[in-house]
């Protein structure tokens, strides 16, 4: 049996009972996306998208699944303990692929503000939910978006109203907790009407030494002059697959900051795409990736600048280490009408010992005679001058290799707009450089 047909018959079979612990607007969508995935099935290498990681292989072992929607036994506010110095932040969670509401932070948001259950606030609000979900991430042209959303049946809604404010950092745990192999699908949908600021930080871990599998998808509609900016931190273990689709619309004069890190992690593939569909509107994208033993991380991006007078910023990085694999491969498109566009890229790869692999492909596709456009990625190994340099001051050769990593990455940690986070960042770096971090550190799961 291929990977396919397992999900196609458990689909078929459980259909009613997904459907009944989930809600009629996630719900409404469903056979669509289950028709597209029967038709494209999971994607392959042979896939030009995805030809660094051959994503069906993964969904092959068995896995168990909580259709049943089953309350799993932790309290989230109790084993984990997030030690952020200087960053009080609005912390919630979800426990696998359900947003956990037993207990929620004592954070007062502002009027009309939503954060919550995706499933509880399309019950409340369906109309709100009806009208963003599902609309960026389209099951027919990506085989992992069309499984996730057929089989999703939960997850977070971030709503921000009009010129509403938030003034305090949100943050979104996603714990992976199972006593068996087991997979989980997520759904995030935020949506930022016109003026609306906001920042997010998105971190997973996991609790327990079985194999987990992950889909997430993203959704993000950032309406006139908003300014979001959204942090991922993935710290899980080498058992963790991961595969998460982000999709992000930006109108007039928005100003978005995304930057994913992966800090340990076992297999991770994450998608972005972003549509620039209003004038004067800005990305800034960034993202970075240490890896060693057989990590395989894997960051695929597409900017489309759909209209002029808009501006893209694109800067990712690796250290590669034992065995890892790193891919990047990065697309700007410039549209015939986009003219006075400004768009930079850039990837930079260490690769550390000789059996490391990295695979970069930038790309720009430009149809527009006026616009400003550079792209360029190297892959190599430590500057010899620099290191010489160092040891002939009295440093340490290991050290010296240990500064020169730090160094190397913490451009991509500099583009946090949030200092408390900043911080934090170059500590967990750090650590894990040093040898000293497999997890997280000042989580209580973790120790």
């Amino acid at each position: 049996m291929n990977a396919e047909q397992q999900y196609i018959d458990l689909f078929s079979q459980t259909e009613a009972m997904i459907c009944k612990h989930s809600a009629e607007v996630l719900n409404a969508p469903r056979a669509a996306a289950f028709a597209d995935f029967e038709r494209i099935g999971f994607p392959t290498r042979k896939m030009e998208k995805y030809k660094y990681t051959d994503v069906s292989k993964y969904f092959e072992p068995d896995f168990g699944l909580n259709l049943n929607r089953l309350a799993i036994p932790v309290n989230p506010y109790e084993v984990f303990k997030c030690d952020v110095p200087n960053m009080s932040t609005a912390l919630y969670f979800v426990v696998n692929d359900a947003f956990y509401n037993k207990a929620l932070p004592k954070t007062h948001l502002p009027e009309g503000v939503i954060f919550g259950s995706l499933k509880e606030v399309a019950e409340q609000y369906p109309e709100l939910v009806k009208k963003y979900y599902g609309k960026l991430a389209d099951t027919s042209k990506d085989g992992v978006t069309a499984f996730n959303t057929t089989f999703a049946q939960d997850g977070v809604i971030f709503y921000v109203p009009k010129n509403v404010v938030v003034e305090k950092p949100i943050q979104l745990v996603n714990i992976l907790r199972a006593d068996v192999n087991f997979m989980v699908n997520r759904r995030v949908l935020i949506i930022l009407e016109d003026g609306a600021q906001a920042r997010l930080l998105l971190c997973d871990h996991a609790m327990d030494n079985v194999n987990f599998l992950a889909t997430q998808v993203i959704e993000v509609f950032a309406g006139e002059n908003v300014v979001f900016d959204m942090y991922e931190l993935e710290e899980t273990h080498t058992s963790t697959v991961r595969f998460s689709n982000l999709y992000v619309k930006q109108e007039a004069n928005s100003n978005v900051h995304l930057n994913g890190m992966t800090l340990h992690n076992g297999t991770t593939r994450n998608t972005t795409e972003v549509l620039l569909a209003g004038e004067g509107a800005e990305i800034n994208l960034c993202g970075m990736a240490i890896a060693d033993k057989n990590q395989h991380v894997d960051n695929n991006t597409s900017i489309d600048h759909a209209v002029p007078n808009c501006t893209s910023n694109e800067l990712f990085k690796y250290v590669l280490d034992d065995q890892a694999v790193g891919a990047f491969a990065g697309l700007v498109l410039v549209r015939p009408d986009a003219q006075h566009t400004s768009s930079q890229q850039t990837n930079r790869n260490l690769c550390a010992t000789r059996d490391a692999r990295m695979y970069t492909q930038p790309q720009l596709e430009i149809y527009a005679d006026d616009v400003k456009c550079s792209h360029g990625a190297t892959v190599g190994q430590l500057d010899e001058n620099a290191l010489f340099y160092m040891r002939a001051r009295g440093i340490a050769e290991k050290e010296a290799r240990l500064l020169l990593m730090f160094a190397f990455v913490n451009e991509v940690i500099d583009t946090i707009r949030l200092d408390a986070l900043k911080d934090r960042l170059h500590l967990l770096v750090e650590k894990r450089f040093r040898g000293e971090l497999n997890r997280c550190q000042g989580c209580a799961i973790c120790k």
